[in-house]
């Protein structure tokens, strides 16, 4: 997740402070990724760096004097062409989880034991996720069901691993 480009589109909505950026990101997007306001500044010295926002205003405050940034034609830009290009579908061509199954299999201990132990894992972590969703609001939900389908993905993933362990097995070991 690229916290320049949130931070831009926030920005892009009203000029803010370092502050209330933050807030405003944890009030959106932050629920499972908490952000430091070290990292809030120095992405906004960045930004202000890379001429993508300004500061269009300065106030005293309790410590440092308050900055107010603006985004500028170049981050509307960004955020623009951000938005418009798609994510990189991730192939997960290189799992730990299959490397573990194959270890397993290799060092003669019971892949059906790893597999075992992950199915476990993913149905406790579905049924945190499904509580969740139930007493969310619309963002946790579509943010937990997205998650849920990718995990109903890996779970059909092991039991396919599963039916096929044998010949896993006689395929790794010579």
């Amino acid at each position: 997740m690229s916290i320049s480009q949130i931070f831009l589109a926030l920005l892009e909505e009203q000029p803010r402070h370092g502050y209330d950026l933050k807030r405003a990101y944890d009030e959106h997007l932050g629920a499972d990724r908490p952000l430091a306001y070290g990292q809030v500044y120095s992405t906004l010295a960045r930004l202000l760096k890379n001429g993508l926002v300004e500061v269009t205003g300065v106030e005293p405050g309790e410590g440092p004097d308050r900055k107010r940034y603006a985004i500028t034609d170049a981050g509307v830009t960004d955020v623009d062409r951000w938005l418009r290009s798609p994510e990189k579908p991730e192939p997960y061509l290189q799992s730990t989880l299959y490397s573990k199954v194959v270890l397993a299999l290799l060092t003669g201990r019971p892949a059906n034991e790893v597999l075992d132990t992950q199915r476990a894992a993913h149905l406790r972590l579905m049924r945190e996720l499904t509580r969740r969703k139930a007493g969310g609001d619309l963002a946790d939900m579509l943010i937990c069901d997205h998650a849920l389908f990718h995990l109903e993905a890996d779970l059909r993933w092991l039991e396919l691993t599963a039916a096929r362990l044998d010949d896993l097995a006689k395929a790794v070991r010579p």
